[in-house]
């Protein structure tokens, strides 16, 4: 090949290399997404944020929805007009924490179920601020009101309705003013208000089916209005978590930081007395150590499941596996964790021996952790790191607590 060719050849494959350069990097003649479109393309982070008090807004029969656009757990952002071609859209304010919104679940998604061949849209809203929850207003379930723990409930109850987030600053839910966890709003075809209030009026399990809602939903699908006084009733359930009632939060997590922490030392026999547990409580024991990294790691969970649970019949117990002469090394740490809880230290060198009081499913290794029923059945054990959600599952689930008043 000539030199000349050799040229030609190297020009035009450094002309093609500048315009396939060119087109990938020039943007000028491409149409630019709108921030909407940005926001719902990348994936939604959550961000409770304290805010103002506000008004909230109490919509009357007859009142058109209001527009919204939430996170779904599903990945996606959700409008109103979404649902534009239902007859009748429902919205449930619900969340994963309270026992009535989770009494009344399996009605719920049973009357989704039995209308999925009408022309009904179910949506359900948590408008709670995590935020605004403190730990011991968690006594009925393994799961706060975050985006991330929506997901979960959904997983586990096999949720097939929307369920979307509006615990940031409760952008949309103010307007329609939900005064409680469950609280149902019917809307017609013309999204006017036909029903606001209870799903039924029996909170317990099997006592009932949803019959205010299913009411609802009929007599709206053949566009009749409902009886006088039944279209608004009273929405008992847990108060909603408005991101400026947080004050009360503050104070009581303070309380609970300035509360006294205290260790005692505890002999073989006295360990063999309390993993009896003769006190009538499910009981919880972690046994721990100061130079034991995942016992350090995860042991601010179980100051949070005793603030969960300690209000029922439920106690936590940690034993420091610390040499005796350890004591105050143990108490720094438990201090640092406000550990204000029964904490022991064992008062002998001789591991093997509290390893036999435990019993032979202990190998010796840190951490350990056993769920303890009255009479001294173990329950649930753990050998090794926590899955805090696995635990709080088996405490809440354990007939001795259970989810519901």
């Amino acid at each position: 090949m000539n030199y000349k060719l050799k040229l030609v050849i190297l020009f035009e494959a450094l002309l093609g290399a500048t315009l396939l350069l060119s087109k990938c990097t020039d943007t000028s003649t491409e149409t630019a997404e709108s921030p909407s479109e940005l926001s719902q393309s990348s994936a939604f982070v959550a961000n409770p944020t304290v805010v103002e008090e506000q008004p909230v807004g109490k919509l009357t029969i007859g009142d058109e929805a209001p527009p919204f656009e939430l996170p779904g757990i599903d990945g996606g952002f959700h409008s109103l007009d979404d649902y534009a071609d239902a007859d009748v859209l429902v919205i449930n304010f619900t969340c994963n924490h309270c026992p009535t919104a989770q009494a009344y679940e399996d009605r719920f998604i049973q009357v989704v179920e039995d209308y999925k061949d009408e022309k009904v849209a179910f949506v359900a809203i948590s408008s709670n601020s995590p935020i605004a929850i403190l730990p011991e207003e968690l006594g009925y379930t393994d799961l706060s009101d975050t985006f991330e723990e929506m997901k979960i409930r959904a997983k586990d109850k096999s949720y097939n309705f929307p369920y979307l987030y509006d615990g940031d600053t409760h952008a949309f839910s103010l307007a329609y003013g939900p005064t409680a966890t469950p609280h149902v709003f019917v809307f017609d075809k013309d999204r006017k208000l036909s029903y606001s209030g209870r799903i039924d009026s029996s909170e317990k399990p099997g006592t009932a089916n949803a019959e205010d809602l299913r009411n609802a939903i009929d007599l709206t699908l053949t566009g009749q209005d409902l009886p006088e006084g039944t279209a608004q009733t009273p929405s008992f359930g847990c108060s909603m978590k408005w991101a400026w009632k947080n004050d009360y939060t503050i104070k009581t997590n303070k309380a609970w930081d300035e509360k006294e922490v205290n260790i005692e030392k505890l002999s073989p026999s006295g360990l063999a007395e309390l993993l009896k547990n003769d006190s009538g409580q499910l009981l919880l024991v972690n046994f721990w150590a100061t130079w034991c990294g995942p016992c350090i790691i995860e042991y601010p969970e179980f100051v949070t499941i005793q603030r969960m649970y300690g209000q029922r019949d439920f106690q936590f117990a940690s034993v420091s596996m610390d040499s005796p002469a350890q004591v105050d090394k143990a108490l720094k740490f438990l201090k640092g964790k406000s550990s204000a809880l029964p904490n022991y230290i064992m008062d002998t060198e001789d591991k093997y021996e509290v390893i036999d009081v435990v019993g032979n499913e202990w190998d010796g290794s840190l951490p350990i952790t056993l769920l303890i029923e009255p009479g001294g059945n173990v329950a649930y054990r753990v050998s090794g790191t926590i899955d805090a959600h696995e635990l709080k599952k088996e405490i809440v689930d354990n007939p001795l607590i259970g989810r519901y008043y």
